[in-house]
């Protein structure tokens, strides 16, 4: 957890992103680290956790990250929540919560507010279009011999 602190004050002293990061570990050994590099490199999605799963993906040459456990500093947001459990990872320690980052700037509240809320309720437009070409490509999908489903 400390490397994960000392990687969140280097990106922040480094003006490249929040106040955030994270250490990816596996038999008790790092194998992947990140910082919040949203500003710096124009990304919103460069938060801690991603660029650390992004790194040990690499590292490993795979998509997932079983018997890994993700070090970081902050509570993680909805995002990163959801790239954690795509990536398998089987435990989460974290620092500072959610409540802790709001009282800096960093709210992701509203996000959580959003997700129950029906697709027409939402802040943010959201409209299907069309579904049956999009149905198509999913059809072939499913009869493709030898894919992998994740």
């Amino acid at each position: 957890m400390l490397e994960a602190i000392d990687l969140a004050k280097h990106g922040m002293n480094s003006d490249e992103g929040g106040p955030f990061g994270s250490v990816i570990v596996k038999d008790n050994k790092v194998v992947g680290r990140g910082y919040n590099k949203v500003t710096s490199i124009n990304d919103p999605t460069a938060h801690a956790e991603v660029t650390a799963i992004r790194e040990a993906c690499l590292l490993f040459n795979t998509f997932q990250l079983e018997n890994c456990e993700i070090y970081t500093s902050c509570e993680p947001c909805p995002m990163c929540l959801g790239a954690i459990y795509w990536a398998k990872i089987s435990k989460i320690y974290f620092a500072c919560t959610r409540a802790d980052a709001g009282a800096i700037g960093f709210s992701d509240q509203f996000i959580y507010q959003e997700i129950p809320k029906g697709l027409h309720e939402r802040s943010i437009s959201i409209e299907q279009a069309l579904r049956e070409e999009a149905m198509q490509v999913f059809n072939e999908w499913n009869k493709k011999p030898g894919r992998f489903t994740y």
